[in-house]
């Protein structure tokens, strides 16, 4: 991963794109992003049968004002909206839980990667010892890009239909 001060970076294929935390402003582009969202990629994000992203999520999705969930957009150099994530903290800011969507025509280039990668290192920054994602089994893209970032799945309490993968993060190492 190569970035620089603004939040560009750059997949292994040489695609760019800036990553910046969202705001309550981006509600319609975000709202036209999930637009373009596989039904698969909507099932796996929310974990469920979602056909529309609700105007009560797209509010979670760009509120700033709990300090436990980090919302980011993807943005590609066109001005495009490309992918979000989103970063939750438990009470205790010691693990966080991670999910990724990536816009339909913009998957196989790397972006998934490369804004996993980011989301790590700001969870570190934060202090969070773990991330972790709660993965549909079927995802096996997202399952597979996971353990090749140092993830390790496991079986999810009471539903056979989904894992759980996590990765532990560095300690933080005081200024």
């Amino acid at each position: 991963m190569t970035t620089d001060s603004n939040n560009t970076l750059t997949t292994r294929t040489g695609f760019r794109f800036e990553v910046r935390r969202a705001c309550a402003d981006d509600e319609p582009i975000l709202a036209e992003f999930f637009t373009h969202v596989t039904p698969e990629d909507l099932r796996f994000r929310f974990l469920g049968g979602v056909k529309e992203v609700s105007h009560e999520r797209l509010v979670a999705m760009t509120r700033s004002d709990d300090a436990l969930v980090h919302n980011f957009l993807a943005f590609s150099v066109d001005g495009k909206l490309i992918a979000v994530a989103t970063l939750a903290s438990d009470q205790a800011r010691r693990h966080g839980e991670v999910a990724i969507c990536i816009r339909a025509d913009r998957k196989h280039l790397g972006v998934g990667w490369e804004l996993l990668a980011y989301i790590a290192k700001y969870a570190e920054r934060l202090g969070l010892e773990t991330i972790e994602s709660i993965e549909n089994r079927e995802n096996r893209a997202a399952i597979e890009l996971e353990r090749e970032m140092g993830f390790t799945v496991t079986t999810y309490p009471d539903d056979p239909t989904l894992v759980l993968v996590r990765r532990e993060l560095p300690s933080k190492v005081p200024d």
